[in-house]
């Protein structure tokens, strides 16, 4: 590459963040929700746990320069065992390894686990943390950023929608979508999982709140069966809906593929998902036609896979985004910036905009448009005051 960029691995340290909020994710609690004593929450409409914080897990990698990668992973419920998994089973392994490698780590780290079934869940998402560090010391390594080690950046900035009305009521959720919307935001999703006053009555009032030309998607949250999904989905089609994301189990892949089959708007498929392997099959089955990778379940490397997979399957990549204090959201943004088809990323504002105080860097959300930051490695990193909130 002209220069020797090799840099030993010394250490990799591992941080649990836990940062308070007023109104857990997704709004307020429903009747027949409460934080438990561990801080979690059980949402009634898709049964799903959340943690009334945001909790995550940070990754520290430290080369033989002196150098820092930061890495991020999907923490919001037990990040004491993606933590573990790190601190007692990848990072050792590592030790004096070349980040410039971070591919051929991701394949061995991967392989480590491989005979025992560990192809998903918690071992997967401590992996994607120490994928995204190794690709951040390596672009400080060479003084570029991720993108460009990915083969370019086509983009500069990509189009944000808007994701979640966090808000009690119909009407308040409308109030706060026509908010966006003067922001100038073009792209409004709400969530089928506190939707109490009917999926169908929530998508005729935004469709009338905010306009003809706003894009309405919606998160069904893996709540249907496959002939309940295709039925409520062609009772949204007439208010022009964007995309239906997630109306099946994540195991249903055939469920997915009907789904698909029998609707007349694009489905969205991914979040939960973390390997090539694991899209595969729902490529081959047209069991979407726009993917939404989470890099803080796939890491870097298995994202930009995942994303010149759906290219090739001519499928659109919108990403997912969860809760993060920034780190991987600026690794999503680094990759997504990498790929031709893009038309949105989502935009998790409860969180991002709250979180954004933790890192340093030109990242943001204004106007309609993320800003894929320019420094080199993520071009972000985070703020000492963010190590207050350790938990």
């Amino acid at each position: 590459m002209g220069k020797n960029i090799v840099d030993a691995i010394v250490s990799v340290e591992t941080f649990i963040i836990s940062i308070p909020r007023e109104v857990p994710y997704l709004g307020p609690l429903k009747e027949g929700e409460a934080i438990n004593g561990r801080g979690y929450l059980i949402r009634k409409g898709n049964r799903t746990i959340y943690p009334s914080a945001d909790m995550t897990l940070l990754v520290k990698v430290t080369g033989e320069s002196g150098r820092v990668g930061w890495g991020e992973c999907y923490g919001i419920v037990a990040p004491e065992a993606t933590k573990a998994i790190i601190d007692d089973v990848l990072g050792p392994v590592i030790i004096g390894r070349d980040p410039a490698g971070a591919v051929v780590i991701h394949e061995d780290l991967y392989d480590l686990m491989r005979v025992r079934g560990f192809f998903g869940g918690y071992y997967l998402d401590a992996l994607a943390g120490v994928d995204i560090a190794l690709w951040d010391l390596a672009g400080k390594g060479l003084g570029v950023p991720v993108s460009t080690l990915l083969g370019g950046r086509r983009h500069d900035a990509i189009p944000a929608y808007v994701s979640g009305l966090p808000r009690a009521t119909i009407k308040e959720r409308c109030d706060i979508a026509v908010e966006w919307i003067g922001r100038g935001y073009k792209g409004i999703k709400f969530a089928a999982a506190v939707s109490d006053e009917g999926i169908v009555k929530e998508m005729a009032a935004l469709r009338e709140a905010v306009g003809p030309d706003v894009d309405v998607m919606v998160d069904l949250h893996w709540k249907f069966e496959a002939a309940e999904a295709i039925r409520l989905i062609r009772r949204l089609e007439p208010y022009n809906l964007y995309f239906a994301e997630a109306p099946c189990q994540p195991e249903n892949l055939e469920g997915q593929a009907r789904v698909a089959q029998g609707i007349g708007v694009p489905l969205a498929l991914g979040e939960e998902l973390r390997t090539a392997y694991e899209y595969r099959p729902r490529f081959e089955a047209r069991a979407m036609s726009i993917v939404q990778p989470e890099v803080g379940h796939s890491g870097i490397s298995e994202f930009i896979q995942i994303g010149r997979m759906a290219q090739a399957f001519h499928m659109n990549v919108i990403p997912h985004a969860s809760i993060s204090i920034g780190i991987f959201m600026a690794a999503s943004l680094q990759a997504a910036s990498a790929l031709q088809n893009v038309p949105y990323h989502e935009y998790q504002h409860s969180v991002f905009d709250r979180n954004l105080d933790f890192v340093t860097g030109d990242m943001a959300c204004q106007e309609g448009y993320y800003t894929i930051p320019t420094g080199s490695g993520l071009g972000v990193e985070p703020h000492d005051r963010l190590f207050e909130y350790i938990k």
